[in-house]
């Protein structure tokens, strides 16, 4: 993940001592289990159950199969005058390996059925949540509490991959957020999966939900959390160079605590549109556009402003940045055609996208003195 090079001269008499650590498999895995997790939803352990009944039916086919074999070589070897049989066809053997399989197929048939079709049963949901994938973040749309918000990997995990810090890794590197999406326990949840630019795939093993997340098209899931706690999760389809940066946090609470995180959000919605009518000063637009900038804007045109050369633009000394600021909003609000650039003025609101421009104006050096208050924003929308 650090944007580093080592050299390493290893002498030929100790070379040969790696190859043992090579074979260990524990030994590349930061986590290592030898099973499914069961979860903590219906979904989840009917799938554990159901691969725990497949991996014991195999488990007895291979002991049936591999015994019969060590039997025929051990008793019928050659040193014990064993002669082998000639015979062309057996229609009692062709028959026993052909229904034998077929009932056991049959038999996993049954369960299986049962549990791909409760995966797919999203009836009787009590609370919808919508999820869009954007590059790099996802976006939860609480459809009943009025309540919407984006979620980004942590500040803590985007410094350190994107500064290349040693030796302060934050915990759960990499699977931490800024905002994790909050659900009540106990209650039956629909989700409603899609898209804004490419497909991505939402993936929280414990809840045991992992959906595609499609441009244009919507497709739904459901879970019933039975445990509070924190589930971790990541996008599980290749999207991007980000791909590896758009971490998923589920935290389930009781429902009084839901409902009380829920009145917390719509709180601070009232308030985000309230800052939006008021005056800011430079100070406290370029302290937020900070913030914003780590989270939205820093993974393609790097923390210290510099870009990605030949990928992404810098915005030290960019033309746009110290430019027509009008230019400049536009950008940023709608995006460019055939970029990676992407539109921000359906992501931010506007005292945001007052502070990130505002910012990208007077940081790196470009130090053009022009601030944009939120009601510029207001009326260019």
């Amino acid at each position: 993940m650090l944007n580093r090079r080592y050299s390493i001269d290893i002498s030929p008499l100790y070379k040969w001592a790696i190859i043992p650590l090579l074979l260990m498999p524990y030994a590349a895995f930061a986590e290592y289990g030898l099973n499914l997790p069961k979860g903590v939803t219906p979904v989840s352990n009917n799938i554990y159950g159901l691969h725990m009944m497949i991996f014991w039916v195999c488990v007895g086919i291979g002991v049936i199969v591999f015994g019969a074999m060590a039997y025929s070589i051990f008793f019928h070897r050659k040193s014990k005058g064993a002669v082998s049989s000639n015979f062309h066809e057996s229609t009692v053997v062709e028959l026993i390996w052909t229904l034998v399989p077929l009932g056991i197929l049959i038999a996993i048939a049954f369960p299986a059925t049962k549990v791909l079709i409760d995966l797919e049963n999203t009836d009787k949901a009590e609370m919808t949540v919508k999820i869009t994938g954007y590059q790099w973040k996802w976006q939860y749309e609480y459809l009943d509490d009025d309540v919407s918000f984006f979620s980004n990997l942590s500040s803590d995990s985007n410094d350190v991959r994107q500064l290349g810090k040693s030796g302060t890794f934050p915990d759960n590197y990499l699977l931490d957020v800024d905002r994790r999406l909050v659900l009540p326990v106990d209650t039956r949840i629909r989700f409603l999966m899609t898209s804004n630019d490419v497909i991505h795939s939402w993936w929280v093993r414990e809840l045991g939900v992992k959906q595609d997340a499609n441009p244009g098209f919507i497709n739904d899931a459901w879970a019933l959390i039975e445990k509070p706690g924190v589930y971790r999760g990541q996008c599980a389809e290749l999207c991007g160079k980000d791909h590896g940066f758009m971490p998923i946090v589920v935290e389930a609470k009781s429902k009084e605590d839901y409902a009380a995180w829920v009145n917390e959000q719509q709180a601070l919605q009232k308030a985000a549109a309230a800052a939006g009518e008021k005056e800011w000063t430079k100070d406290e637009l370029m302290v937020q556009g900070q913030k914003v900038y780590s989270t939205s804007c820093a993974g393609c045109h790097g923390v210290t402003g510099q870009g990605i050369p030949g990928t992404f633009p810098a915005m030290a000394g960019s033309a746009i940045a110290t430019g027509d600021v009008k230019a400049h909003i536009n950008i940023v609000m709608n995006g460019s055609a055939g970029t990676a650039m992407q539109a921000f003025g359906g992501q931010l609101n506007d005292s945001d996208l007052a502070a990130v421009i505002t910012y990208e104006r007077n940081a790196f050096g470009n130090n053009t003195g022009e601030l944009v208050q939120p009601s510029t924003i207001k009326s260019a929308r």
